[in-house]
């Protein structure tokens, strides 16, 4: 199944971006849309950073691992998640961050399809529409809490 990228673009400088989005617990304020239940693992920031989760469409008993597998220091984010039936569904997230002419940064986001079961792979376009909108939904909410006027809380490194 082809990728699927969101994108967005905050008055945040890079660097203010990167330290939020390399929290785990931070995820968990924009993605509770449609990621509940949320327990997290590992250190706090940085590779091996991991949560495990509940897709809300996917049913009660459905939860996703994600791993932070790589981390490029104020540039780019990698997370890969495991779910479904026996950890059929493999996926691999980035969040790629690029500093704008006028300030500020663009967030891209793009999930990309390492393994699906055969029923996943059928539903493909269905499943990236979906994908779609509560991504874009979910970088939506980052950009507002981002843009907030209250200062971002980070833990230390």
């Amino acid at each position: 199944m082809k990728p699927v990228t969101v994108s967005v673009d905050v008055g945040t400088p890079r660097e203010e971006v990167f330290d939020f989005l390399d929290v785990m617990a931070n995820h968990e304020q924009f993605n509770d849309h449609f990621m509940v239940d949320w327990e997290l693992s590992g250190p706090p920031r940085g590779v091996g950073a991991k949560a495990n989760v509940r897709v809300k469409a996917t049913g009660e008993k459905d939860r996703t691992d994600i791993e932070v597998i790589e981390v490029d220091a104020g540039r780019r984010i990698v997370e890969e998640g495991t779910g479904g039936s026996r950890g059929k569904r493999r996926t691999r997230g980035t969040y790629l961050l690029e500093e704008l002419p006028q300030g500020g940064t663009r967030i891209n986001f793009t999930l990309q399809f390492l393994s699906l079961p055969t029923g996943e792979r059928l539903m493909g376009p269905l499943q990236r529409a979906y994908l779609r909108r509560v991504n874009g939904k979910a970088l939506r909410r980052l950009a507002e809490r981002l843009n907030a006027s209250a200062p971002l809380q980070l833990p230390p490194r």
